[in-house]
Formats: C-alpha cells, sequence, structure tokens
C-alpha cells in the first residue's frame, strides 16, 4: 500500500518545519509520499518549505499563485496524490502524526473506506482551550448528521483518511472550510464504511496563529443546509 499525506500550509512558517519533521519520522510500513500544498502564505512559509524539502524526495511541493482556501488546497493535493490511501494533515501542530496509523488500520484491515479521527471520543491529552468552539463543533455535527442520517462524533476534524477510489467518485467545490461538511455529505450519500478512531488534540489559541472564526462556522452551517438539497 501507498500512503499520500497532503498538507494545506497557509501562513504557518512558525510551525510547518517541526510538522514535517513529525510526519516524516513517523515509523510506516508502507510507501508514503508528503505532497504540501502552499496556498499563496503572505509570510516566508515558502522560503521554510524549500529549505525543509530539500534532499527529501518523499516530499512534493505546490504553490497556488493566489491564495485559494483549504478546501481548494486539498483538491490540488488529492489531484497530485499517487497514494492508494489518502490522508489529510494539517500543518499547525494541533494534531499527532504519530497517531496516523491509527486511522490507516481501519481500511487496511478492510472494515473501511473512510475514516474520520475524533476528538470526542476518549483519546489522550486534549488542550483545554476555547468553550464555544467546542459547542459550535457539536452544534455542526449534530445537524450534520441530522441531515445525512450517520452518527459521527466530530465532523469538523481535520484528520479525515481515505480509500483512493472515494476520493475519484466525488467532485468537491467548498475552498474553503465548508470543505469538511461537503465532504462529510457526499460520502455519506456515497454509502461508503465510515469508522471513526479517537485522537488526541493540541489546539491553539488565536494568538498562537489559529485560523477559523465564527464566520466560517456560519459557512459551514448554510453548507449542511445546502450539501443536503443537492450535490
Amino acid at each position: 500500500m501507498k500512503l499520500s499525506i497532503i498538507m494545506p500550509v497557509y501562513n504557518e512558517r512558525e510551525t510547518v518545519a517541526e510538522i514535517i519533521d513529525l510526519v516524516l519520522a513517523v515509523p510506516m510500513d508502507c510507501e508514503r509520499e508528503l505532497i504540501i500544498v502552499e496556498d499563496c502564505s503572505t509570510d516566508d512559509t515558502w522560503s521554510e518549505l524549500e529549505r525543509v524539502a530539500a534532499d527529501r524526495p518523499e516530499i512534493r511541493l505546490l504553490r497556488h499563485a493566489a491564495n485559494q482556501g483549504k478546501g481548494a488546497a486539498l483538491r490540488t493535493g488529492f489531484a497530485a496524490a499517487s497514494g492508494e490511501v489518502l490522508i489529510i494533515q494539517d500543518a499547525d501542530l494541533e494534531y499527532d502524526p504519530r497517531e496516523i496509523p491509527l486511522l490507516l488500520a481501519p481500511i487496511r484491515q478492510g472494515r473501511a473506506d473512510v475514516v474520520y479521527g475524533s476528538r470526542f471520543l476518549g483519546g489522550g491529552p486534549h488542550r483545554v482551550v476555547f468553550f464555544w468552539h467546542y459547542v459550535g463543533n457539536r452544534f455542526l455535527t449534530l445537524v450534520s448528521n441530522m441531515m445525512t442520517n450517520i452518527n459521527l462524533t466530530d465532523m469538523e476534524v481535520c484528520y479525515k483518511a481515505f480509500r483512493r477510489e472515494v476520493l475519484e467518485q466525488l467532485t468537491l467545490r467548498e475552498n474553503r472550510f465548508g470543505f469538511e461538511v461537503e465532504i462529510t455529505a457526499k460520502v455519506a450519500r456515497g454509502g461508503w464504511r465510515i469508522y471513526e478512531v479517537p485522537i488526541s488534540y493540541y489546539g491553539r489559541t488565536y494568538a498562537e496563529g489559529k485560523k477559523i472564526t465564527w464566520r466560517d462556522g456560519f459557512r459551514a452551517l448554510w453548507c449542511i443546509i445546502k450539501y443536503r438539497c443537492r450535490d
């Protein structure tokens, strides 16, 4: 099996080198590639990526000429991937790459087509951060579940793994954080076997670089309704 790890990056100069080192240090018994899509950062992220990726053939660097958003960066990464399984990895150190094998296990066992991590299933350490983010995540997951008739606990989580065949049959359009809602709705509609596994969460504050805001929450709610009504 070959694994493609897709990492969208925007203004993560301070963390991107460390997260790349962590990802590549994870012991894996399969071939892997790390596809990094730099979404036209306004800091020195691109220069840092070029430095870190030098002489590392398992890293592929892609770059958007204009900022398009996380969803667009993921579509670019998915299109470039050659692996049989694809997994999403953020560049902000909120998720632990050592838990990637946990997400791969149900797929490798032949039980799952799609695996979501869950910050709410009692996994490893969880940093205590924002109450209203927690409420918003649970609310959006609840409404999404009502529309899709599945029982996820963490729809907005970064860590999602897919068999290649799943993504090849989906047409994805959302450019920004509406991606999480769109892909969940379309995977549910496709009848794919979905599993969840508990994961750790090392959340960060806005002072530390967190980007998602209440506006993204409203966009997610609109997308839940949108993708319930049409493809």
